[in-house]
C-alpha cells in the first residue's frame, strides 16, 4: 500500500487538531465569541496557518458538520447494522443523543451558514450526504416494515418521528427550566432512547392474538 508523504500526514494531523480545538472552543465559549486568532493560539500555530487549511470560520463550521454526517453515514453502512437490523434504532439514537451540546451547536451553525449564503458548495455537499443518509435509512426501514417489525406507514413517518424525539430531547437538555427538573439527565436520556427503539414497532392487534377460548390442540 502506498504510504502518504510525511508532509501530507502532518498537514492532515494539524487540520484535525484545528477542527478538534475549534469544536471545543465553540462548545465552551459559543461560536460567536471565538475568533480564528483564538483557535490559532489554542492550537499553538500562527493565524496564517489556519488559513492554509480553511478560508474562513464558516468553512470550519461546515467541515465539522460534514464530518458529523459522514460519521452517521459510516454507522448506517456498518457491518453491525447490516447483520442486525434491530440495532439500527439504538445506534441512531445513541449517535444523535450522546452529545446533545454538539447536536445543538451543529443545528445552530447550519442555520447561520444557510441564512448567510456562506460557502454554498460545502452546504450542497452537506445536504447530499444527508440525503444519502435518508435514502439508507429509508431502505433499512422498508426492510423492517416488510419483515412485519415496524408499522406499515411511509418510511419517513418513522424517520421524522425519530428526528422529532431527538430534537425535543436536545431542547429539554438546553432549557433553563427543564434542565433543572431533569435531576437524572443520564437516566432520562436512556429512558428516551429505550422509547425511541420501540417507537414505531408493529403493534399486536386483537386478530393477531390467540383466542383464549380456543382449546389447545
Amino acid at each position: 500500500m502506498h504510504k502518504e508523504p510525511r508532509k501530507v500526514r502532518e498537514f492532515r494531523r494539524r487540520e484535525q487538531e484545528i477542527l478538534d480545538t475549534a469544536l471545543k472552543l465553540f462548545l465552551e465559549q459559543g461560536e460567536d465569541s471565538v475568533t480564528v486568532e483564538m483557535i490559532a493560539d489554542a492550537v499553538g500555530i500562527g493565524k496564517g496557518t489556519i488559513y492554509k487549511h480553511f478560508k474562513s470560520k464558516a468553512e470550519i463550521y461546515l467541515r465539522l458538520m460534514l464530518d458529523y454526517e459522514r460519521d452517521l453515514n459510516e454507522l448506517l453502512h456498518s457491518a453491525d447494522v447490516d447483520k442486525d437490523k434491530e440495532a439500527l434504532s439504538r445506534a441512531y439514537f445513541e449517535f444523535r443523543m450522546r452529545d446533545p451540546q454538539r447536536y445543538r451547536l451543529f443545528d445552530r451553525l447550519e442555520e447561520k451558514v444557510v441564512k448567510g449564503h456562506q460557502v454554498p458548495e460545502m452546504v450542497e455537499e452537506l445536504h447530499k450526504i444527508r440525503a444519502s443518509n435518508f435514502e439508507r435509512l429509508t431502505l433499512l426501514i422498508k426492510g423492517r416494515i416488510s419483515e412485519g417489525k415496524l408499522e406499515d406507514v411511509p418510511p419517513y413517518f418513522h424517520y421524522c418521528a425519530a428526528w422529532a424525539l431527538v430534537h425535543g430531547a436536545v431542547a429539554l437538555y438546553h432549557s433553563p427550566f427543564w434542565s433543572n427538573v431533569l435531576e437524572d439527565q443520564e437516566g432520562f436520556f436512556q429512558f428516551l432512547m429505550d422509547i425511541g427503539v420501540r417507537m414505531g414497532n408493529k403493534r399486536k392487534h386483537s386478530s393477531d392474538l390467540p383466542n383464549p377460548e380456543t382449546p389447545a390442540t
